[in-house]
């Protein structure tokens, strides 16, 4: 990787951090609830981030993997559940394994590098022309996502994300 990429990624993997961090200690029967009157959990919201956001961007559209490009297309159903019988645990592996997949595309990457494949059914009229811009598409996207999973956070506990991990060892 370049050295706008690696600082690119550094942003992202904060933000990557923020969202498992502020996700930290909650029970799953809080994981599963949800909070606010668009009816999405926080493990809902972690399963669009692994599937709709990491692995739609980096393995499906940067590179072009056939078991993902294949879904770019319209009326492909976006991600904002979780599947009967899937724990928590499985959510929380399914991202970072997603996560270890897109930083493996992203190794391997230029900033000026084309997308492999592009979901033209989806957007016909817009894209993004390359691995620079598909990355601040998803920084911007995933730090979107934490700010919503912050004021989730906070009105099942009052716990807020300042300065780093809050539930990190002080002692």
């Amino acid at each position: 990787m370049n050295a706008e990429l690696d600082a690119l990624k550094g942003a992202l993997d904060r933000q990557r951090e923020h969202v498992l961090g502020i996700l930290e200690g909650l029970s799953e029967e809080d994981l599963r609830r949800p909070v606010l009157p668009s009816g999405w959990s926080c493990l809902a919201l972690l399963r669009h981030l692994t599937l709709d956001v990491e692995r739609f961007w980096f393995s499906g559209v940067i590179a072009g993997e056939p078991d993902v490009a294949g879904q770019l297309t319209a009326g492909a159903e976006a991600h904002w559940y979780v599947p009967e019988g899937m724990s928590a645990e499985e959510v929380f592996a399914d991202y970072r394994a997603t996560i270890a997949r897109a930083d493996g595309v992203l190794a391997a990457a230029a900033p000026e590098q084309k997308p492999a494949a592009w979901p033209m059914e989806i957007w016909p009229t817009w894209q993004l022309p390359d691995v620079r811009h598909i990355l601040i598409h998803v920084l911007t996207e995933v730090a979107c996502h934490s700010g919503h999973l912050d004021a989730v956070r906070e009105l099942i506990d009052d716990t807020t994300w300042l300065g780093g991990n809050p539930y990190a060892d002080t002692a």
